[in-house]
C-alpha cells in the first residue's frame, strides 16, 4: 500500500533546506525538504499511496532522499566552498569507520539500546 519514490536534491537544499514541487499520484505537492536532510533520510506523506486492498483508506508515500554532488565546481564555486570548508574546521576531514550493514538482529540490538 506504501509508494516509495527517490527525490534528488542538490546539495544546497540539503543542506539550507527548501520547498519544492512533487507531483504525486494525486497531483502536484509542496514537498518541505527540511534543513540538514541526510542522503538516504526518508519523508513520509501519510496517507498519499494505494488505496488499501480490502478495507478503508490508503498507504503512505515515502520518499527517499538523494543528495547530488556537484562533479565539476567553477573556481568561484570551489573557493566559496572551501571558505565554508575552513568555517566549519572541515579543511583536513577525519574519516570514520562504521558498518556498512547490520542486520536485523543489530538494529534491534540498537534499538533497544536507545541508539
Amino acid at each position: 500500500d506504501d509508494l516509495h519514490c527517490s527525490v534528488e536534491l542538490p546539495m544546497t537544499a540539503a543542506a539550507l533546506g527548501a520547498t519544492i514541487k512533487l507531483d504525486t499520484l494525486d497531483g502536484m505537492i509542496d514537498l518541505e525538504i527540511r534543513a540538514g536532510t541526510q542522503p538516504g533520510e526518508v519523508i513520509t506523506h501519510k496517507g498519499k499511496g494505494v488505496t488499501h486492498l480490502r478495507g478503508t483508506g490508503r498507504g503512505d508515500l515515502l520518499i527517499h532522499a538523494s543528495i547530488q554532488t556537484p562533479t565539476k565546481l567553477t573556481p568561484d564555486e570551489e573557493g566559496l566552498l572551501r571558505q565554508f570548508a575552513v568555517l566549519r574546521g572541515e579543511e583536513r576531514p577525519e574519516g570514520r569507520l562504521t558498518l556498512a550493514s547490520q542486520g536485523l538482529f543489530g538494529k534491534l540490538r540498537d534499538a533497544f539500546l536507545g541508539k
